[in-house]
This record gives C-alpha cells, structure tokens and sequence, in this order.
C-alpha cells in the first residue's frame, strides 16, 4: 500500500487503518529520516488501541511501554545503540508476544517475528509524507 499524508489528522487516520488490522504478536518496523513522522504514526497508532497515556518519543529511553484496550504497545528507538551486545541486553525478543504490538524506529535488530509489517516513511515537503507498507 502507497498513499500520501498531508497533516497529523492524515497520519493518525493511517495508523488507525493500519491499527485495525492488528491481533497481536505483529512488530512495525518505521524507516524514515528524523522528523518523518515516526513518533506521530505510532501516537495515532496508540490512540487507535485505547492507550490512555501520552505517547513520546522513547530516544532516550530506548523503549516505552503502554497499555491499550486489548494489546501492549511497545515503542522502541534503536537510533542510539551501538552493537549487539546492547540490543541483546534490551531483551527486545522477548516483547514478541501476541499480546502486544512492537514499534521499531531505526530497526537493528535482525532476529524478528514472522509478523512484520515495514513502513518506510519519505518526507516530500514540511508537510507531506509518501508512505509505503508492506506486510499487511
């Protein structure tokens, strides 16, 4: 699927879309520059699974967790990891589970689940996105 977004609302529209087809146990990998919508994706995804609380970015965390209606949201940023080592620490497999949802920024891992769904995020001006999905 390709299609453009033009505001937040369009990208909270496309997550929802997106988020409507999700059981459980699926990882979305978001590759785009800083700035392509990453976060604000994974904010309209989190609304669209009854999460309560804010979503923000996790840079620094590295992951954040919340609690939606039916399913776990697990929001990573792998964009300040250095090796492996570091990612094995994360234990980042063991949140594959098909009660939760995983959302990768800056993907590093290479061990992921069968139910992947990549999304490759292309800025086209200030406010328009060129959005590809693949996997769902």
């Amino acid at each position: 699927m390709k299609l453009i977004t033009r505001s937040t609302e369009e990208t909270y529209a496309l997550a929802q879309k997106i988020a409507q087809e999700l059981k459980g146990g699926e990882v979305i990998l978001l590759n785009g520059t800083l700035g392509a919508g990453k976060t604000t994706f994974t904010k309209g995804l989190a609304l669209a699974l009854g999460v309560k609380k804010t979503v923000v970015s996790p840079t620094f965390t590295i992951i954040k967790e919340y609690e939606g209606e039916k399913l776990h949201l697990y929001h990573i940023d792998m964009y300040r990891l250095e090796d492996d080592d570091e990612l094995e620490e994360l234990g980042v497999e063991e949140l594959y589970r098909e009660d939760s949802v995983v959302v990768i920024e800056w993907n590093r891992a290479t061990i992921l689940p069968n139910k992947v769904i990549k999304i490759d995020i292309e800025v086209i001006d200030p406010t328009t996105r060129k959005w590809e999905v693949k996997g769902i």
